[in-house]
């Protein structure tokens, strides 16, 4: 991993997939695509606001099977964005970790079995 200061890490947007950040603690993407970034953002604001339609529509006693439809659409809206995080990830940092070899490589093949199987369920 090449050594990148505070500032290149949050022009740049990359550092080493699963490497963290000292200061904030938290592991940061090799790379993340900016139109895919957007469009989660989007998507994310508009399930925040599903959601919160979803809670009025209980305080207001509406139709169980009305509140129901509007749960799945949530389900099907985080499962598009999760869609797109997977992608990000076997695309960026799942490449730059096999690459690597295969120090790198045997630890990323585990995370990308245990993220498939929990985000098929």
């Amino acid at each position: 991993m090449s050594h990148q200061s505070k500032s290149d890490l949050h022009t740049t947007a990359q550092c080493g997939c699963g490497v963290q950040d000292a200061e904030e603690g938290e592991r940061k993407a090799v790379a993340v695509d900016p139109d895919a970034k957007a469009r989660n953002i989007r998507r994310l604001r508009l399930i925040e606001g599903q959601v919160r339609g979803l809670q009025k529509m209980v305080e207001e006693d509406r139709y169980c099977a009305d509140i129901l439809m509007q749960i799945s659409s949530v389900h099907e809206a985080l499962r598009s964005v999760g869609r797109e995080l997977m992608r990000n990830h076997l695309k960026h940092c799942a490449t730059a970790a096999l690459q690597a070899g295969p120090e790198t490589a045997e630890p990323m093949y585990d995370e990308l079995v245990e993220l498939m199987y929990r985000h098929s369920r």
